[in-house]
């Protein structure tokens, strides 16, 4: 008996593209998503050169400058995952910060990303885009990008004029300041064709100053270079994200 083989192997591959075309980077024009980062302080949103904000040690401090990026954007639908292709992006305290991404349809549970950028990013030299050293975030070939930067000033702070100067970065060994981000969604957010999203994501600066260590001003107003230090500052960093809610639209 003959069997007809294409009956059993089109549906196949067809199968199998589906799940590719799910699961790798790519260009998507059926949905959408916006994600938005909202920047926080003693549960208000950070006011540049204007409000005075509390850490957990009773220092008082204001902030000129609040810049940080995420890269490597993974939205996951159960055990799928759709990756977004040359994800990197800098926030940016000093105007809103949202940016969309395409994504296929599908009941979506958890978003991950990473505080920083990525190694391989970092031993490629200057580039362009959110990676252009125009964005002040480079230091050099050698040391890579600032993942993290934080400037005001605090009475708190021994520093010359009462500076507070954190520049948190470093990939190489030991003192590697790149983290990674796992948020989960209190219920799966489910995106059909032609539809958006928002994604409203906190950082919250207070679990900056204490989280799994504690940083305070009077003790480290200034840490400009990779080191034990910046690693201890990027041990905090999974604390600072949280998701405030998903909307659909």
């Amino acid at each position: 008996m003959i069997m007809n083989k294409s009956k059993y192997i089109y549906p196949v591959l067809a199968m199998v593209f589906l799940i590719s075309a799910f699961s790798k980077p790519g260009s998507y024009g059926n949905a959408s998503v916006i994600i938005t980062f909202q920047n926080t302080a003693n549960g208000k949103p950070i006011v540049l050169n204007d409000s005075i904000y509390t850490n957990s040690f009773n220092e008082t401090y204001t902030l000129r400058k609040l810049k940080y990026y995420i890269s490597n954007i993974i939205l996951e639908a159960g055990n799928k995952q759709f990756i977004e292709k040359e994800s990197y992006h800098l926030v940016d305290a000093t105007h809103e910060n949202s940016f969309s991404v395409s994504i296929p349809p599908g009941k979506y549970t958890s978003i991950r990303f990473i505080a920083g950028v990525d190694s391989a990013r970092n031993c490629s030299g200057a580039q362009g885009g959110a990676l252009d050293p125009l964005n002040d975030m480079f230091w050099t070939w050698h040391s890579g990008y600032v993942m993290f930067k934080l400037e005001g000033s605090s009475p708190s702070s021994k520093a010359d004029l009462n500076r507070i100067e954190h520049h948190i970065g470093g990939y190489k060994g030991p003192n590697n300041t790149i983290r990674n981000i796992h948020l989960t969604f209190s219920t799966p957010l489910v995106i059909t064709n032609n539809k958006s999203a928002e994604i409203f994501i906190r950082t919250n600066i207070d679990n900056y100053w204490k989280g799994i260590n504690e940083i305070r001003i009077s003790d480290i107003p200034v840490n400009t270079i990779p080191g034990e230090q910046a690693k201890r500052s990027a041990d905090n960093f999974p604390g600072m994200f949280s998701l405030i809610n998903a909307i659909l639209f």
